[in-house]
């Protein structure tokens, strides 16, 4: 076999020449240790403005404290539109009133939008933060709806997402709020809720409990999976939590760990109460697994409309802002409900008395 056939083999070193000249280029610009710090980087829009908290004026159109006479309660309300019937929002367990941001900036198109922090949550601030019993937080809102409109409040479509929709339920089932127009349950059944009442401490206390900044925070929602809207988690998360000066960290600012003992009465009974509510009523839920007995019979009855939406997590209105504002928008329409509740074509809203 001759030479001139074979493959040349590559030289396994370098010539003189380019020896010193390698190492006259390592003196000047020394390679990086292999386990040196990582070297630094431009920084990426990513890194910097992913999990960037945004404030909430960019949905809605302005916040107000309500105070209730005759205690040191102080309830933060955030308020949207100008027409239309009052879509009166009410949160989950650990969430607060801008939960409802995103969609809000959308409703508001076609009525008012007023999201409400619960007592010990957000920026409310009560005389007794953990009680969170069902009736506390049915009269909670009772105080507030009255401090806000007086004896004569416009129509209410009651809008409430897990805890919060238990409250609107037995809120609803008072039939103490005449102008009430409409009923809208996010995500919460009796069955699933009550079942899941014993795993909750364990669930709780799993969450990743101390954060070196909010965008820590709202990365940690996004990525544990509560929320995957990255922008509704930027505007809802940071009124969840508050600075532990102690600790040098931001925690949670609901303590729903020491609430346990009122955690059954949110959701016992809560399927007849929804039931028996003798207004217009809608149901959206992530899964058709969370519907139990006595709705599924009350659903095939046309007792109610639901909705399933799909490839959402727990907190619907958060995960498909948009989705969620045209559910709510169409129940309205669907129901007509006006500024003063239930339209009926062709008859006439009689003339008010002026004072």
């Amino acid at each position: 076999m001759e030479s001139s056939n074979l493959t040349s083999l590559p030289e396994e070193t370098l010539d003189v020449e380019d020896e010193q000249q390698q190492q006259q280029e390592n003196l000047k610009n020394p390679p990086v240790p292999a386990f040196s710090s990582v070297p630094t980087r431009p920084p990426t829009k990513s890194s910097l403005k992913k999990y960037v908290p945004l404030e909430w004026t960019e949905f809605f159109d302005k916040e107000e404290d309500v105070c209730i006479p005759d205690s040191d309660d102080v309830f933060h309300v955030y308020m949207a539109g100008t027409e239309g019937p009052v879509v009166f929002c009410l949160h989950g367990g650990g969430y607060s009133g801008l939960s409802f941001a995103l969609s809000s900036s959308k409703i508001k198109e076609k009525a008012r939008v007023v999201a409400m922090d619960l007592r010990g949550h957000g920026k409310t601030s009560t005389e007794n933060e953990l009680d969170l019993s069902v009736e506390t937080l049915c009269n909670d809102v009772f105080a507030v709806l009255k401090a806000m409109y007086g004896d004569s409040p416009p129509a209410i479509v009651l809008v409430g997402h897990s805890m919060g929709g238990s409250v609107a339920v037995h809120v609803a089932a008072k039939k103490a709020l005449p102008s009430l127009a409409g009923l809208v349950v996010v995500d919460v059944v009796e069955g699933t809720a009550m079942a899941s009442l014993a795993h909750m401490q364990k669930l709780l206390s799993s969450r990743m409990q101390h954060f070196s900044s909010m965008e820590k925070a709202i990365e940690w929602s996004v990525r544990g999976g509560s929320l995957r809207n990255i922008d509704s988690a930027r505007v809802s998360v940071p009124t969840t939590l508050k600075y532990d000066d102690s600790k040098k960290c931001y925690v949670y600012r609901t303590c729903l760990e020491e609430t346990e003992q009122y955690w059954r009465g949110w959701y016992e009974g809560l399927s007849d109460k929804f039931l028996s509510c003798p207004i217009p009523k809608l149901l959206l839920l992530a899964g058709t697994d969370r519907l139990d007995r006595s709705l599924t019979i009350g659903q095939m009855q046309g007792k109610f409309q639901m909705v399933v939406v799909r490839h959402t997590g727990h907190a619907i209105q958060e995960d498909v802002p948009d989705e969620f504002a045209t559910l709510i928008i169409n129940f309205i329409s669907r129901n007509r409900i006006g500024p003063h509740g239930i339209v009926i074509p062709g008859l006439r809203r009689p003339v008010q008395p002026q004072q």
